[in-house]
């Protein structure tokens, strides 16, 4: 059944993912983030989807974990059990979602919220976002990736400024250090995500799963890694029908019509 927590809908080759807790201002519950993955899973396998859009419903993306339902899971040690098919959300265990993910947020994006949001690809944020990994101020620390993650973004000493002290990120910074991509007014981030989406859908489906694994790979684990892969798996991408329609639009001067084959 679906979780009443997490809204899916398909638009064409794109798949919206809603977080559907507003009245909580979207806190995470263990039963939402299970729902996520098992959305993140179909997305993965569903050979018709090529982007996803995470997104919340309500004034807020999330205030992060809803620490009482939590508490438990926390305290064993033991990482969270997720449905068979389901992929982890924060990216932190495999396999990984192999499809681009567009993030859109608002209002507050607290803790697991920036979390999730390093875990994309590209993210919108709307002007009212407020951002902030505070757990120190609740006597934990960050163990969703953002202490794997945020140094690499924004660097390590602007990392362990808002890491260390549970700081707020105003908006503007996360904009001009690279933790979002666009700013816009709130109530268009939705839109502007899933334009975003839309575009990327648009392309080689293939290629862009290429890309995106090629620049994971150089990330975590270096340039030498990715550049061992290069030329073989451009390859087997031009053996691709996508790979021969895309020469064949360029010849002809027309827009390409991509099949994901």
């Amino acid at each position: 059944m679906p979780s009443p927590t997490l809204t899916t809908e398909v638009r064409g080759h794109v798949l919206l993912m809603g977080l559907n807790r507003p009245d909580k201002r979207n806190a995470f519950t263990p039963d939402m983030y299970r729902a996520l993955g098992e959305a993140y899973g179909r997305l993965d396998t569903d050979v018709q989807l090529r982007c996803g859009v995470l997104f919340a419903h309500g004034d807020h993306f999330t205030g992060g974990l809803d620490l009482p339902q939590w508490t438990d899971n926390l305290a064993s040690g033991r990482r969270l059990e997720l449905p068979p098919g389901a992929i982890d959300p924060l990216g932190l265990e495999q396999p990984q979602v192999r499809k681009p993910l567009v993030i859109a947020v608002q209002g507050w994006c607290l803790t697991l919220g920036l979390e999730l949001m390093l875990a994309c690809d590209v993210r919108i944020a709307a002007a009212s976002t407020r951002f902030s990994q505070l757990e120190v101020k609740r006597g934990i620390y960050a163990t969703g990736g953002a202490t794997l993650r945020l140094p690499n973004e924004i660097g390590w000493g602007r990392a362990m400024r808002y890491l260390l002290t549970g700081d707020e990120i105003a908006v503007q910074d996360a904009l001009q250090w690279g933790l979002v991509q666009e700013i816009v007014p709130h109530g268009e981030q939705l839109p502007r995500a899933i334009e975003m989406a839309e575009r990327i859908a648009a392309q080689a489906p293939l290629a862009v799963q290429a890309t995106l694994r090629s620049a994971r790979i150089a990330r975590n684990e270096g340039h030498a890694a990715a550049a061992a892969r290069l030329r073989a798996d451009q390859a087997v991408l031009l053996q691709s029908e996508d790979a021969k329609e895309g020469i064949a639009s360029f010849r002809e001067r027309r827009t390409a019509s991509f099949k994901g084959r």
